[in-house]
């Protein structure tokens, strides 16, 4: 590998760290006004994102253990920010999903951030965006991948 692009491969190590820490900062504050954890947060938001899963789902995109999920779940309910509901499929599961009412509440937190990046978005050309969002899905993935690693480790 070249000088230059080991400096650009560096650069950009750095810039994800830095927009990591940024998108930390951020969700913590989302959570606080919220009244939420930032590990309630998160898994608000694979709810928001994949829709009504049962405990034992969320519990494995989380990379927490079952026990705590329900304790999570529990909290979550009691602050209104999710609910069970029977599984459609099969009666002895529920399913667990982010309260509509609560998501009206949050949308207005949000609203500068989705401005501001349609903004930027705007002065690329469908092709960069096109490479943006795939390094973003594999950045993404192999960051769950690392989350899920570390959990397994630590459960062992």
């Amino acid at each position: 590998m070249s000088s230059e692009r080991e400096d650009l491969v560096a650069e950009l190590l750095l810039r994800s760290r830095k927009l990591s820490t940024e998108t930390v900062m951020f969700h913590a504050a989302i959570a606080e006004q919220n009244g939420l954890s930032a590990v309630e947060s998160k898994v608000t938001d694979y709810l928001a994102r994949l829709g009504p899963l049962t405990p034992k789902e969320l519990a494995e995109y989380a990379g927490l253990a079952p026990a705590s999920v329900t304790a999570l779940v529990d909290r979550l309910e009691r602050k209104g920010v999710v609910n069970r509901m029977p599984h459609p499929d099969d009666r002895r599961k529920v399913l667990v999903r982010v309260d509509p009412a609560n998501v009206e509440r949050a949308a207005p937190l949000w609203d500068f951030i989705v401005a501001a990046m349609k903004s930027i978005a705007a002065g690329y050309s469908d092709e960069q965006l096109q490479t943006v969002i795939g390094f973003l899905d594999q950045a993404a993935a192999i960051t769950h991948e690392s989350t899920v690693r570390l959990t397994h480790r630590s459960a062992e």
